[in-house]
């Protein structure tokens, strides 16, 4: 009975005399991932990621059915194997700052209308539980461009937004004035630019829909409109203050 409940405890390391503080909390999430599986069936996604894919062990807190069905593997305070390398704004240490939602998508076809509705109630729930921001929901693709590509161009990041989840240009999109910096609006919303021409694909999935790796008109004002978003500037005012991201 007495090793039962020492399993249950907290870890204790037995070189220290334990004398216990009630100042402490659990580690804290403070963005939302999200992927698909690019396989064919929960079954087989639920398999992989509760033992590995080609590049070895991997989990997610949240497998999301095409028929809506939730399936939880990893505790929300726990580390799942999900991100990856890669960098979002300030943070490189992506698994232990993450909540990671895989949706059963063969990364090919429409995303099912049971499925979205059902990551739409489970965005509610983690953001209001776990006190994540609404716009702290990004793709795996986002924090890693080049490398990933989930959830790629057919995924409703709008229809995300018209229900309050994930950064989106608000209002007309207008042209940014002279002196406007597009690679610092792009480093201010997150992305890392260290491969620039695959930051704008992954830019182009989330935001545009669409592929392709190179700046045009119109991805300036879409731009102009989330720095401004993200510093409080007014639009057609002067220049947004680009800073580094911090989350």
């Amino acid at each position: 009975m007495l090793l039962a409940l020492a399993a249950c405890g907290p870890v204790r390391n037995p070189m220290a005399h334990w004398v216990p503080s009630p100042n402490y909390d659990q580690r804290r999430p403070v963005l939302i991932v999200v992927h698909f599986t690019d396989e064919h069936s929960v079954q087989e996604s639920l398999h992989t990621l509760r033992t590995a894919n080609s590049g070895g062990p991997v989990s997610a807190h949240y497998l999301v059915g095409s028929d809506g069905t939730i399936y939880q593997l990893v505790a929300d305070s726990e580390r799942a194997w999900q991100a990856g390398p890669g960098r979002w704004g300030t943070i490189s240490d992506l698994n232990s700052a993450s909540i990671g939602i895989e949706l059963d998508n063969d990364g090919q076809s429409p995303f099912a209308e049971a499925q979205i509705e059902s990551l739409l109630r489970l965005l509610a729930d983690l953001t209001t539980r776990l006190h994540i921001p609404p716009t702290q929901v990004i793709g795996h693709e986002d924090l890693a461009p080049g490398r990933k590509t989930d959830p790629g161009p057919l995924f409703p990041w709008q229809r995300l937004a018209d229900a309050g989840y994930g950064l989106w240009p608000r209002g007309p999109l207008v042209d940014p004035p002279p002196g406007f910096d597009p690679w610092m609006a792009l480093a201010l919303i997150g992305y890392p630019l260290d491969d620039r021409a695959a930051a704008v694909r992954s830019f182009h999935h989330h935001f545009r829909g669409m592929e392709g790796d190179t700046l045009d008109p119109q991805d300036l004002r879409v731009l102009y409109a989330l720095a401004c978003q993200l510093t409080g500037t007014p639009p057609a005012g002067p220049p947004p203050v680009a800073q580094p991201a911090t989350r």
